[in-house]
């Protein structure tokens, strides 16, 4: 639901195909907009703020504990582009900061980034690269595919976990919920680092989850060739920055963009 204090701003991201751009400007959210799960004017605002390092802090102004596994979860909310994008590569960082919110019990830091999005609310209908960390288990899901009402094909390991199919992963229609991302993925948890992420998208054929320059799941076939971009606040405060893209005018091979980095 729309906070009725938000209004639709005209993108100024105009750039050539094949151009890096920035989707955030660092002083203010034009491009975006702010949606809430609770409707009251000015809480997408609160929920997102903008710090003088231009970084978009999750949760700046609310308490530690703030309605902490109460079941309301009134600022669950998405910063959701005001354009759609079919053929592209589009980069972020984040790093956990300490708060703990809403349904922390449940999820425990989890976040995340839309994609191919279909039904602007909370949640989205769409595809998504879950940010997420399980502090009991000191486990990492970021870069897991979270099905949000949408079809794909997926290539399961052992441990049921992505694997490739020249490693033998099995070749799977989706499921619902989680779609785990590889085993032993190089992540920060809570050590104050930045986590590199990218996700690289062409229309229906494939989307490649990145996660600190190494591969870390690949889905194909998608049932929708386009949506807007959305990033998520939901059980812990976050914060992002350096949010790229790239768009190209055809899609390109998958094989492009499975180089893995040091």
């Amino acid at each position: 639901m729309i906070s009725s204090s938000l209004v639709l701003l005209v993108s100024s991201w105009v750039a050539a195909t094949g151009e890096e751009v920035s989707l955030f400007n660092g002083k203010d959210f034009e491009g975006w907009r702010l949606i809430t799960r609770k409707s009251e004017a000015g809480l997408g605002e609160k929920v997102f703020s903008i710090t003088k390092e231009e970084e978009i802090h999750v949760y700046r102004d609310f308490p530690d504990g703030y309605q902490l596994d109460e079941g309301k979860d009134e600022t669950h909310a998405i910063m959701l582009t005001d354009r759609s994008f079919e053929n592209y590569r589009f980069s972020w960082e984040y790093r956990w900061g300490a708060k703990k919110l809403n349904n922390f019990g449940k999820y425990q830091y989890d976040a995340g980034m839309f994609y191919h999005v279909q039904k602007g609310k909370v949640w989205p209908q769409g595809f998504e690269y879950q940010i997420r960390y399980d502090h009991r288990s000191e486990k990492n899901h970021t870069g897991d595919v979270w099905n949000c009402g949408v079809g794909f094909e997926w290539s399961k390991g052992p441990k049921n976990s992505w694997l490739s199919e020249e490693e033998g992963g099995r070749p799977t229609p989706h499921g619902g919920g989680e779609h785990l991302a590889k085993a032993d993925a190089r992540f920060h948890a809570l050590d104050g680092e930045w986590n590199q992420c990218e996700v690289i998208v062409m229309g229906k054929d494939f989307a490649i989850h990145k996660l600190n320059g190494e591969v870390v799941n690949v889905i194909t076939r998608l049932a929708f060739s386009s949506g807007p971009i959305a990033m998520q606040a939901e059980t812990a405060e976050i914060f992002y920055r350096n949010m790229r893209i790239e768009e190209f005018e055809k899609p390109r091979s998958m094989d492009e963009f499975l180089v893995q980095k040091d």
